[in-house]
């Protein structure tokens, strides 16, 4: 460029020379204009806060544990001891973490009954439901059954960083799946098909039990059970239908005996109806015969007062009274004939002579 254009620039900008002579004085390299200088003295602090919640959001140096759960702290790979509430806590990003653990109730199911979909998405951390197939075991004879099962249980909150320390993540198949297979082929395993069930009660509790004890037994109690239901016994086909035929001749036979007792009881009644009947037989003869007894007796007595109150004269007046009836009697017919027996002791004859044929009539005299 021309030396006269040169000065013409020079000229129309005094900054760019003065900047120029500065950049001279410093060693010819380019001048840095700090951009704090002109936002006050806070500005320093304004930067340091950006910078503090950009690391906040960036590292996220807290968790959050809710209801239900615990949380293990972890420091430079080292599990603490003591679980934290629920809550807020802090922790340093890259040296320590904490991991929340669920220890709500859980469930989970032996079955080979597909359902819907199984787990709590809650966390996503971990499922409060799972679901494995059913458990096969050789019953007495070395038959397959298969049998369902649901267990209820949740991770004890105070041993819970021990328990993930040891066991690990896969807690659940260690400790209650372990468990409760050993169990349940042990208890099963004593019994035949056949008896299964019949003794499903039984079985029921003991697997309960045993299960229980078997967890208990662990350092710590890591886990605590809450339930151990037996929900199904599945038997091979085989089985299942000679059960069945032996249930129906059971039926049969129940049926039989049901209507022989009714049958019993049908001539029970029917023999207490005919001695209730022979009985009131019984009772009205002897109230006939008792009647007739009685008025025998009376007349008896009767007679007895009767005759012993006649006299000699008493039946001498009857007499008397007899033949005045027999007179007046001739006075219509004078042609009777009258036999007189003396005494009254017994009857007097009446013949109508004139009569066709003979009538007798006879009147006996009053005793």
């Amino acid at each position: 460029m021309p030396a006269d254009m040169n000065d013409y620039f020079k000229k129309k900008k005094p900054s760019n020379n003065n900047s120029g002579n500065n950049n001279n004085n410093s060693g010819g390299g380019n001048s840095f204009n700090n951009p704090l200088n002109g936002m006050g003295k806070g500005a320093p602090w304004i930067v340091i806060l950006l910078a503090i919640g950009f690391a906040i959001f960036v590292f996220k140096p807290f968790a959050i544990i809710n209801s239900g759960e615990v949380g293990i702290k972890v420091n430079t790979g080292k599990f603490e001891q003591e679980a934290l509430p629920a809550g807020l806590h802090f922790y340093i990003p890259v040296l320590q973490k904490i991991i929340p653990v669920n220890t709500r109730i859980r469930l989970i199911t032996y079955s080979n009954v597909s359902t819907g979909a199984l787990g709590d998405t809650y966390r996503g951390f971990e499922g409060g439901l799972r679901r494995n197939p059913a458990i096969s075991v050789l019953d007495k004879r070395g038959l397959t059954v298969n049998i369902d099962i649901a267990v209820q249980y949740r991770l004890k909150a105070e041993s819970a960083p021990a328990t993930i320390e040891k066991w690990g993540s896969s807690w659940e198949e260690k400790i209650i799946n372990s468990k409760v297979r050993e169990v349940v082929r042990d208890v099963v395993g004593q019994y035949t098909a056949e008896q299964l069930p019949e003794m499903r009660n039984e079985i029921a509790s003991a697997i309960e039990t045993k299960v229980k004890a078997s967890v208990d037994e662990l350092p710590n109690q890591p886990v605590v059970l809450t339930s151990v239901e037996l929900r199904t016994i599945n038997l091979p086909p085989k089985i299942k239908d000679q059960i069945e035929r032996v249930q129906i001749a059971k039926q049969e036979v129940t049926i039989a005996e049901q209507e022989k007792e009714k049958a019993k009881q049908q001539a029970q009644r029917a023999a207490e109806v005919a001695k209730g009947e022979a009985e009131r037989n019984r009772i009205e003869a002897q109230g006939e015969a008792d009647k007739i007894r009685i008025e025998a007796e009376e007349q008896a007595k009767a007679n007895m007062l009767i005759s012993s109150s006649l006299t000699a004269e008493l039946l001498q007046l009857e007499q008397i009274k007899t033949q005045g009836k027999f007179n007046e009697a001739l006075k219509v017919n004078r042609d009777a004939q009258i036999f007189l027996t003396p005494g009254g002791a017994v009857p007097n004859i009446w013949v109508d002579s004139k009569g066709r044929g003979q009538k007798a009539a006879t009147i006996t005299a009053d005793q």
